[in-house]
Parts: structure tokens; C-alpha cells; sequence
């Protein structure tokens, strides 16, 4: 796997590399894929599951038995119930999101795919993830699956991240080098 000596550099990326290497062993990486999905947008939607996986204030055992009930209510598979509660109890949820991440990159390795992480101003439309979709595929030569994020701070514009490649068309950047080359 190309990507795995990358993502062991970081702590959420060791983390990732063993709930996949568990996944792939008991043939589950589609139904622990799924079920980050699921965490993933609950994290996004939910203010208070998010302060519950960054917060210092909530202690190790109150963290895992809420992200247990959570688990459960989400009915998430087993093999991710049972991380959630090792990352709770080693004081690891916060890297909850970058563990999500780099077992997607894992993941799509895995399936031969490549994965571009596509970062807007605003939320894009399924015609514009198409496009751009499109565009990268005939850009790279292979399907490529979008992960998108949304960063106001941007102001327009797009940033796309392939591996080690980036391409920042983002208004926030332009708007930068514009500043600094009018600085002389």
C-alpha cells in the first residue's frame, strides 16, 4: 500500500492504519467506511458531538460511555464501536476527524482509486462535484472520489489536494499573492 508509510507519521494516521488493517482482515472495510461516513456527518451537524471529541473538560470514561451510546444510537458496526471506545480511552477522540480521513485514503487505496480532497467557500452542488469530478478524472486518468470540506475563509474559489499535489484557485490566495506583489 503506498499510501500507509505516509499516513504512519502521524498519530491519527497509525490509528487509521490499524482500524483498517482490522477491517480488511474480518473483510469489513465497507461496513467501517460506512460508518465513518455516518460519524463523519454527525460530527459536522452536531455542535455538541464535536465538543464531546475535542473537549479537555470531559473525562476519559464519561467520553467513552457517550460515545458508546452514540455508537449505538447510530447503530455503527462493531468492529467502529469498539475503536471509538480505544480512542476514548487513550484520550485519542479528538483525532477522531484526521482518523477518518487518512482510513478513506486507505480505503480508496485499497480499491486502486485515487482520492481528492476538495475544499470550497460555500457547499457545492452535485453538478459541480460532477464537474469537477470529470474534470480531475481526465486530468489524472483514473476515477477519482471527492472528499469534500467547506472553508469559509477561502472567500471563493477552490483548493485540491491529490496526494502530494495541491492547486489552490482560491480568491483568499490570489487576493494574498496580489498583496505581496503589490509590496514589491
Amino acid at each position: 500500500m503506498d499510501n500507509s508509510s505516509g499516513i504512519q507519521a502521524s498519530l491519527a494516521g497509525r490509528y487509521a492504519l490499524a482500524l483498517f488493517e482490522l477491517a480488511r482482515d474480518e473483510k469489513k472495510i465497507e461496513a467501517v467506511g460506512t460508518s465513518l461516513a455516518g460519524l463523519k456527518q454527525a460530527l459536522a451537524e452536531s455542535s455538541e458531538l464535536a465538543e464531546l471529541t475535542t473537549s479537555p473538560l470531559i473525562g476519559r470514561d464519561e467520553k467513552a460511555r457517550a460515545i458508546g451510546a452514540v455508537a449505538e444510537q447510530m447503530k455503527l458496526d462493531p468492529l467502529t464501536r469498539n475503536f471509538l471506545g480505544v480512542l476514548a480511552q487513550n484520550g485519542r477522540l479528538s483525532q477522531l476527524g484526521q482518523v477518518i480521513r487518512a482510513f478513506n485514503l486507505l480505503a480508496a487505496s485499497h480499491r486502486g482509486e485515487i482520492t481528492a480532497e476538495v475544499t470550497s467557500a460555500r457547499p457545492l452542488d452535485d453538478d459541480q462535484v460532477a464537474q469537477i469530478k470529470q474534470h480531475l478524472r481526465t486530468r489524472m486518468g483514473r476515477d477519482i472520489n471527492v472528499d469534500l470540506n467547506v472553508d469559509p475563509a477561502l472567500l471563493g474559489g477552490l483548493v485540491v489536494k491529490i496526494g502530494s499535489q495541491m492547486i489552490d484557485s482560491s480568491i483568499r490566495t490570489k487576493l494574498n499573492t496580489l498583496a505581496h506583489a503589490m509590496k514589491g
